[in-house]
């Protein structure tokens, strides 16, 4: 595969470079000083368009490929420079021309420039010409996103520049579903997209710009065509299924409106072919725009999640899905200085599941098999979720700032699991049906408020503070052949054990801190922080069981039941000095921290308090302007919440019952980091690499009892630390104008301490993930992307591969045709052969629309090879499992668009 990547773009960049003759120099200041990110473009004198641009590298040089024998206008603009226009005439043979520019550029001029360049750079901001990179197939954000040099869109809609995740997307200026770009992604039509700007070292509030480090932060915005603004655009989807036994639908309105006053966006989707706009994964990750206000202060308290361990499918694929989905987003100035938006979200689907997999439970130590679980399933599950946020921003000058924002979101979770068990433990197997029910309605409201004020070029102040209010009730079911374990209280020889679970967990979590920063010198300060936070948490529990009369016995020995009052109080002071000095920032830092915890349960209370002291340090090597080496250091502590405290028995599945541990203590964490960035938009050259290595001490772990395939467990602290090394690289660049190539690396070594069966357990895991992909980006010839990727998970020496070579073709023909098409061949297998699973996907579409047509039709076809199943595995420290799942059948669907 790798061979005829490299054979297809060899042809391809031959047949170019016979085409073209070079125009290579230098741009330099009046003083021969090489400018680096000078903007060169050749306007072709005859046709008027540009036929070439560049943006020079770091010691000024450029580099254009022209047609030979043409006349060319040259323009070159650089911001504070006069901007220069030339005329060249090109002959057979390649030329060089060195070009000097004067003081005095005019601003309006640079942004003419600006405006025709398909890249260039405006200080911390890239911008992209939309028109330039744009082939007549792109129909979302999506399409246009992944055709840009040094821009990556990930199958979860994450965006990705210079190897940084892009953590806001705007239109105009306006927030679009502030805490996650895949609506953007998945929605924003690409024919209303003028300019894509990429604001690096991006910053929400203005006067922590210059004290904060934000070199990690990536926001996106996007501009729209001047016939978009002041004007109601969009389109409607309407489609139907095409020879199918059931019928399949697809609705999908959507609005936007754009003015400086205000701005609302509407979107919707019902359909029965598996869309999901947002998925489960989606709806927990979403985090509302809210800011980590404790990362840097040393501690780590995170309420974790009571969910019931519903599946979550990966790539959207199931036996089934059908969803139906309303998002509105708005943004209205309600003078200069106050602005308010917010936005809503209510979706629905229902899934049906079916799966086949295998858990292998290891020997302690060894990849032994110990006992084996195999299942197969079918489940049935119903979601419906909620968000909605407001926000409130007044700016009434450069001075003040005052935010206020509140996060609701809302779900309603239920699952029908049907399953056939085979246990296997030594010679003997064992057969045995179970039905289980999961359900939960957790609601959680977020709450933000900030104020900063900077009271004069060397005082500035900051306070904010978080109230997270959250309330889960998972109820669980387990109706069984077997009795699984034994439970005090519990009645034995029923024809059936049909065991119940009942859970309510209500946390309420204040953080709140005061910065105060004090410019020393232009280049220096200092960061005095006073923070507190402080949770209290509420944990109750009981087991029932219904007998064969129906009638319910109550566990409720205190063994099996919980009323746990937890709380948790670290108040703390922090001081940071961060200095500039010729390349270089520094940033070292200390927080003194004062930690209280009790807990109270069983008729007693128990305490912990003591003092700490946390050291962090950040340094930053300024290589070149797009050139970084960043090295990051954090001591925390790490505190668990509720839930591992609780020490009545809990079902985490029919196999599984834990308990908590009163007495457990924090972990402390050694975190060492470095990062490597560099961005050449001479040749549009990006390399990132990035390690990392964790230990942490004193780690919170597992007890873990195994009889056959049933396991009850408990945590502890352990004395060995858990170790993790981690790292990521990648490569890529565009070439010759048309032609865009990256490599990535994806490494990760963990190395895990728990006990099994009394015996202390070491395991190991070991992930590689690799990446190889060319495409073209031509206007009037069909597009092609070729890449393969190969997955291995080493776990204990046991290792499966994953290997998938891909392609995608588009092309726009006759002036009113599209034809987009996707393959991806898999290749699943371990290490012994025992799995070995050949399975591939083919998706196409062809769409028809007149220019200058509202119209657009579309035949579009999924799974046209009528692949039945996937693969998948993972590795639970005790455990590894195999798994292979249904997937949607062959769907083709008719569709009609109408735009706005």
């Amino acid at each position: 595969m790798k061979n005829t990547i490299l054979i297809t773009l060899f042809l391809i960049t031959s047949f170019s470079f016979a085409q073209s003759v070079k125009l290579e120099g230098l741009i330099t200041d009046s003083k021969t000083v090489g400018l680096e990110m000078a903007n060169v473009m050749a306007v072709n004198k005859a046709t008027k368009a540009m036929d070439s641009y560049a943006i020079t590298n770091d010691k000024g040089k450029f580099l254009l490929n022209l047609k030979p024998n043409t006349a060319y206008s040259l323009k070159i603009s650089y911001l504070g420079m006069q901007n220069k226009e030339l005329e060249i005439t090109t002959t057979s043979e390649n030329s060089i021309k060195n070009i000097a520019l004067e003081e005095g550029g005019i601003e309006l001029d640079g942004v003419e420039i600006v405006r025709e360049m398909p890249v260039s750079i405006k200080g911390d901001t890239i911008v992209y010409n939309a028109d330039s990179f744009k082939s007549g197939t792109e129909r979302k954000l999506e399409d246009l996103l992944k055709k840009l040099p040094g821009v990556e869109v990930n199958a979860d809609g994450e965006i990705e520049v210079e190897g940084k995740k892009v953590s806001k997307l705007m239109v105009e200026g306006k927030d679009f579903f502030d805490g996650d770009t895949k609506l953007g992604v998945k929605n924003i039509p690409a024919d209303a997209i003028d300019k894509i700007q990429v604001l690096r070292n991006y910053s929400e509030i203005g006067a922590l710009k210059g004290v904060e480090n934000n070199q990690d932060n990536v926001a996106m915005n996007i501009k729209l065509k001047s016939g978009k603004k002041n004007f109601w655009f969009g389109d409607m989807t309407a489609g139907i299924g095409v020879a199918h036994e059931e019928s399949r639908y697809l609705i999908n309105p959507k609005l936007f409106y754009y003015s400086p006053k205000y701005s609302i966006n509407l979107i919707t989707n019902f359909n029965n072919i598996g869309e999901l706009p947002l998925t489960v994964q989606d709806y927990f990750k979403f985090t509302g725009g809210f800011r980590g206000m404790m990362q840097n202060g040393g501690s780590s308290f995170n309420v974790s999640s009571n969910d019931l361990g519903i599946s979550l499918l990966r790539n959207n694929r199931a036996k089934e899905i059908e969803t139906k989905f309303g998002a509105t987003n708005f943004s209205y100035n309600v003078n200069k200085a106050w602005t308010l938006s917010g936005f809503g979200i209510l979706s629905s689907s229902l899934t049906d599941l079916e799966t086949k997999s295998q858990t292998n439970i290891l020997q302690p130590n060894s990849s032994e098999i110990l006992s084996t679980e195999n299942r197969q399933e079918t489940a049935n599950q119903k979601s419906n979720l909620g968000l909605f946020k407001l926000s409130s921003s007044y700016k009434p000058n450069a001075r003040f700032q005052f935010d206020y924002d509140v996060l609701t979101k809302l779900s309603k979770q239920d699952e029908n699991n049907s399953l056939l068990r085979e246990s296997i433990v030594g010679n003997n197997v064992a057969l045995e049906n179970i039905n289980t029910i999961k359900n939960q309605d957790p609601i959680s409201v977020n709450q933000n408020l900030s104020l900063y004020y900077t009271q004069s070029d060397k005082n500035i102040f900051a306070f904010e503070m978080q109230h997270l209010y959250q309330e889960e009730d998972p109820f669980y079911n387990a109706n069984l052949q077997s009795q699984p374990f034994s439970l005090a209280g519990y009645v034995v020889g029923q024809n059936r054990n049909d065991i119940n679970q009942s859970r309510f967990v209500k946390t309420n979590k204040i953080d709140a801190k005061l910065d105060y920063y004090y410019m020393i010198t232009p280049k220096s300060n200092i960061n005095v922080t006073l923070g507190n936070t402080y949770s209290h948490q509420n944990f109750n529990s009981s087991i029932f069981q219904i007998l064969d009369n129906e009638t319910v016995n109550n566990l409720d020995d205190v063994a099996n039941t919980n009323d746990v009052n937890y709380n948790f109080n670290d108040t703390f002071l922090g001081l940071h000095y961060k200095i500039l000095s010729g390349k270089f920032t520094f940033t070292p830092g200390v927080s003194l921290h004062s930690y209280n915890m009790t807990n109270e349960q069983l008729g007693t209370s128990n305490s912990q308090n003591f003092f700490r002291a946390l050291p962090d340090f950040l340094a930053i090597y300024q290589i070149k302007k797009a050139e970084t080496l960043t090295y990051n250091f954090s001591y925390t502590n790490n505190f668990t919440d509720v839930n591992q405290l609780a020490e009545g028995f809990v079902f985490s599945n029919y196999n599984s019952l834990t308990k908590g541990n009163r007495l457990l203590e924090n972990a402390t964490a050694q975190v060492h980091s470095l990062r490597y960035f560099k961005y050449n938009m001479f040749n549009f050259e990006n390399i990132t690499a990035y390690i990392n290595y964790s230990r942490r001490v004193d780690a919170i772990k597992t007890r873990a009892v195994f009889n056959g395939v049933n396991q009850t467990s408990s945590p502890f602290n352990s004395d060995f630390a858990d170790e993790t090394l981690s790292g990521n690289g990648s490569y890529g660049r565009s070439f010759l104008k048309n032609y865009k190539a990256s490599l990535g690396v994806s490494l990760n070594w963990s190395k895990f301490n728990n006990i099994q069966n009394n015996v202390l357990s070491t395991n190991e895991s070991f992930t590689q993930n690799y990446t190889l992909k060319a495409s073209t980006n031509y206007k009037n010839m069909p597009n092609l992307e070729l890449g393969y990727n190969i997955v291995t998970n080493d776990y204990n020496n046991t290792t499966f591969y994953t290997e998938k070579p891909f392609a995608r073709l588009d092309y726009f023909f006759l002036k009113s045709f599209s034809f987009v098409a996707e393959y991806e061949f898999y290749h699943y297998y371990n290490n012994t052969k025992t799995v070995n699973n050949e399975y591939d996907f083919l998706s196409a579409s062809l769409i028809y629309q007149k220019k200058g047509s509202k119209l657009e039709y579309k035949v579009s076809g999924t799974n046209l090879l009528n692949t039945t199943s996937l693969n998948d595995d993972n590795f639970s420290q005790f455990a590894t499992r195999t798994s292979q799942y249904t997937v949607q059948p062959r769907y083709v669907i008719f569709s009609l668009k109408y735009n706005l």
